[in-house]
């Protein structure tokens, strides 16, 4: 073997534990609920859902999908795209909601789309989790003077164990007016004002099938203040 082919093996087995440490560093998870009721944010927005979920990570980075398809035709159908950042409690995504039954997927203007682009901001305290969401594009819900609404959301959240049972507790609200939020049949405008609009309890826990497979299930009562709501939702996660 000549001088240079010499060279040409050490740097490759120089760069070997750098690509190898590289690979390792990139997560990826593939996998989907299955829920009684499809209740977001304080809102129903359907029955029975398979809800499936794919992500890839890097460094504190992540692409993920998202989507909600119901067993009722009648049931909105979506599809959502996250990009994420997070660093230890800090973290900071866009995602864009997309929702079927009205524009196709590709129609992008101003006052014919049926995206949701929303940025979102939190930190992760570990007794307690606040994150702020706000509607910055796409078709977004509008004041009481027929104006972009740039609906926000915040979350307060907050993980306990109780009973040998891993809990969230979380309550959310809806800071100014908005038809994005807390809208119903009899209040057609949505949210009038700074309203609470989800006090949610969630319990989860995993059910041993066999010593090898077990299957875990969660169960979560919220109730809309706002709207007078209440939900009772139970779901199995498959992943």
């Amino acid at each position: 073997m000549d001088k240079k082919n010499c060279w040409k093996l050490a740097a490759l087995a120089a760069l070997a534990p750098a690509f190898s440490a590289a690979q390792e560093r990139v997560t990826a998870d593939v996998g989907a609920d299955l829920v009684s009721s499809y209740v977001w944010r304080g809102q129903d927005l359907g029955g029975a859902a398979l809800q499936p979920a794919l992500s890839i990570g890097y460094r504190g980075f992540s692409l993920s999908g998202w989507g909600s398809v119901g067993f009722s035709r009648s049931d909105t159908k979506e599809f959502d795209l996250t990009l994420a950042y997070r660093h230890k409690g800090f973290s900071v995504s866009v995602t864009d909601y997309w929702f079927d039954g009205s524009a196709g997927y590709f129609h992008y203007g101003a006052r014919n789309t049926s995206h949701v682009f929303e940025a979102q901001l939190g930190y992760d305290f570990s007794v307690v989790a606040i994150n702020w969401y706000t509607n910055f594009a796409g078709n977004d819900g509008t004041d009481s003077k027929g104006k972009r609404a740039y609906s926000s959301y915040l979350a307060l959240s907050a993980p306990f164990s109780l009973g040998g049972i891993d809990w969230t507790a979380e309550v959310g609200a809806v800071p100014w007016e908005t038809s994005f939020y807390n809208r119903t049949e009899e209040r057609q405008s949505g949210a009038r004002g700074f309203e609470i609009a989800q006090v949610a309890l969630q319990a989860g826990k995993e059910i041993r099938l066999t010593d090898a497979f077990s299957l875990p299930v969660f169960g979560r009562v919220a109730w809309n203040p706002a709207t007078e709501g209440a939900y009772f939702v139970f779901g199995l996660s498959l992943k």
